[in-house]
């Protein structure tokens, strides 16, 4: 896709959610860090129906650690991998006590080194929590990038760089959620919506869909 498309691509998109947020509910970087864990593989409005009631209990690490592996299960256990991710979650608990002082870390290095926390995550992070331009990407903003041609890719990590490089300075900081919201809700998996979609002029998808 030419710069100028791009550019128009953002400006298109920037005109349905001026503000684009994240449909996660947290209340701290610390209940949006266990957010994004749970949500791998999963909904995130099946997340925020298991957290609703967990965060009112523990938003903290500390308060984690004191509800216990076992009865963190009983919140999540409508979630995929809920097993593993409670696992996780009870273990980046603690490490954040150990070696962050209870504070969520402002560098992917140290966000990584979390247990059940990979670059998405990290991204996202960095991202919603610290207002950092980072573009995580998901399985939405993979099939955009491949499916529009704005910006191809054989791997996640393939075509979240090719977006660091051409998404303009100016929209990168909100471009993982509107891309992640268009595909969510426009350039949907099975059959895009392509007759209502804001970006189909500068979309270069093939085989687009239409009314009928």
């Amino acid at each position: 896709m030419k710069p100028a498309d791009v550019a128009t691509f953002f400006r298109l998109l920037t005109k349905g959610r001026a503000i684009p947020q994240t449909e996660l509910d947290y209340i701290n970087p610390y209940t949006l860090l266990v957010a994004v864990v749970l949500s791998a593989q999963a909904t995130d409005v099946s997340v925020n129906k298991a957290t609703a009631a967990l965060f009112e209990l523990a938003d903290d690490p500390q308060k984690m650690l004191d509800l216990g592996e076992a009865r963190l299960k009983t919140f999540v256990k409508t979630i995929g991998l809920f097993n593993t991710k409670a696992k996780n979650v009870i273990a980046l608990s603690r490490a954040l006590i150990e070696s962050h002082g209870g504070a969520v870390p402002r560098t992917r290095e140290a966000l990584e080194a979390l247990p059940g926390v990979g670059r998405k995550t990290a991204n996202v992070v960095l991202n919603v929590a610290f207002g950092e331009p980072t573009i995580a990407v998901d399985t939405h903003i993979f099939r955009v990038g491949n499916r529009t041609g704005l910006a191809p890719g054989k791997t996640p990590r393939a075509v979240e760089d090719r977006l660091v490089k051409v998404v303009p300075k100016k929209y990168r900081l909100h471009a993982h959620h509107w891309l992640i919201l268009h595909g969510r809700y426009t350039c949907t998996a099975r059959k895009p919506k392509c007759p209502e979609c804001v970006v189909r002029k500068v979309c270069a998808y093939r085989a687009k869909t239409t009314l009928a």
